[in-house]
């Protein structure tokens, strides 16, 4: 038995069909689960509460946490050590591999140009911190504990189901309304994003790969260095519209989050936008000798999807 935990999603639906090559038994938990391979056992609960954790463990060899919590940092400082401390109870008490679905936000502001495994840890923002918890959090239970588990990080996400990813909201979904794409502080500074099939299917193969426990692991991103003007261009040639845009400055990102809870959120994180922000995946594609997707091909895949 292979299990999500938060399923659904950006990472969660394309990771239960991955999991279809390593097993015939996959549960998907979450508070409103949803069929994916018909065939899933499907498990609703609440992850704040160990009891339902606990029973979502149980009999499970492999547990994927890729659960999204609301983007509001008081959620996340009451939520995520909540849940994770309930996950490695449970995964210690039944013998189950844990698989961690992580992002960057832990590491040091200066190491966003050229982000490897072995990145600095000492994130800048709020829900950086958070972000950091969790993974001492893992690594003492690792240490400790005799957990058996993995980080699997990724840069920020697009592609198909995508609702939530910047290249989703702030350019696609700008244009499907008629309006002009923005971007924040910086359209010529690089910046990467990781395909979400790629994503599913490393995942799928970590979890299945008894050695990579024990370790962090980059999911596979393509190692292209396209600003942000490249990208507004690809999206608008591939939707078959104008590629305008206009910058959302950090002083206009506090003036809408006085109104726009989201974009109050969002601001603290605007780092990432005024400079490169480069995710190395090197590390995976070695070791399993896997080739990312493409921006060109994701982005046709994403419009089209």
């Amino acid at each position: 038995m292979q299990t999500i935990l938060g399923s659904g999603g950006a990472i969660g639906t394309p990771l239960a069909k991955e999991l279809k090559a390593y097993t015939d038994k996959i549960r998907l938990v979450a508070r409103k689960p949803v069929q994916v391979n018909g065939d899933d056992e499907l498990m609703t609960a609440d992850l704040t509460q160990s009891a339902d954790v606990d029973r979502a463990v149980a009999g499970s060899e492999v547990v994927y946490l890729t659960v999204g919590l609301e983007y509001n940092i008081k959620i996340w400082r009451r939520d995520w050590p909540v849940i994770m401390q309930h996950v490695i109870d449970a995964c210690l008490k039944h013998n189950a591999r844990l698989v961690f679905l992580d992002n960057v936000y832990m590491y040091a502001d200066t190491e966003i140009p050229h982000m490897t495994e072995h990145s600095t840890i000492a994130p800048p923002s709020k829900k950086g911190q958070v972000r950091a918890a969790l993974h001492y959090t893992i690594l003492q239970a690792i240490q400790q504990k005799g957990l058996q588990a993995l980080i699997a990080r990724s840069a920020d996400f697009y592609g198909p189901a995508v609702k939530n990813g910047m290249l989703a909201i702030t350019v696609e979904g700008e244009y499907k309304k008629g309006k002009k794409a923005y971007w924040q502080i910086d359209v010529n500074k690089v910046h990467t994003f990781t395909y979400t099939p790629d994503a599913a299917k490393g995942t799928a193969i970590l979890g299945n790969t008894p050695d990579a426990f024990g370790q962090v692991w980059h999911l596979p991103t393509s190692a292209e260095k396209l600003t942000g003007k490249e990208f507004i261009e690809k999206v608008a040639a591939a939707m078959q519209v104008q590629p305008r845009y206009y910058i959302l400055s950090r002083f206009m990102m506090g003036l809408m989050g006085l109104f726009i809870p989201i974009v109050r959120e969002i601001k603290e994180m605007s780092y990432q936008y005024d400079r490169d922000y480069v995710f190395d995946s090197s590390k995976f594609e070695k070791r399993f000798n896997f080739k990312p997707t493409t921006y060109s091909a994701g982005i046709a895949a994403r419009v089209r999807s």
